[in-house]
């Protein structure tokens, strides 16, 4: 059973950091590139930023790029996102996604976890 498990979310104030951690079992974990994306209430769900399976491509929404950095450990089988200079507007639950190939579309990806809550006060 392949679980997706995300952890670090929480509140804080404009302009701190915040880490994500994503762990993935059930999977050969390198095999799968490795998305997050986020969900603010009333809206869609949006691409946040993907790596490979490898690590060595990364892309990530305009929104967020300069800010955020996606990273993966495969030998803890587990994807980050490190974000710094938190905006209000970042104020969303945070998915992390596994999948075949890097893409920027969620329809690509295979599993989900179940989200954490990021909260950014201004």
């Amino acid at each position: 059973q392949v679980q997706l498990v995300e952890s670090g979310g929480g509140l804080v104030q404009a302009g701190g950091s915040l880490r994500l951690s994503c762990t993935a079992s059930g999977v050969t974990f390198k095999n799968y590139a490795m998305g997050w994306f986020r969900q603010a209430p009333g809206k869609e769900r949006e691409f946040v930023a993907t790596i490979s399976g490898t690590g060595g491509t990364t892309h990530y929404a305009d929104s967020v790029k300069g800010r955020f950095t996606i990273s993966r450990d495969n030998a803890k089988s587990t994807v980050y996102l490190q974000m710094n200079s938190l905006k209000p507007e970042d104020t969303a639950v945070y998915y992390c996604a596994a999948g075949p190939i890097i893409s920027y579309g969620g329809s690509t990806y295979r599993y989900w976890g179940q989200g954490t809550q990021v909260t950014v006060s201004s």
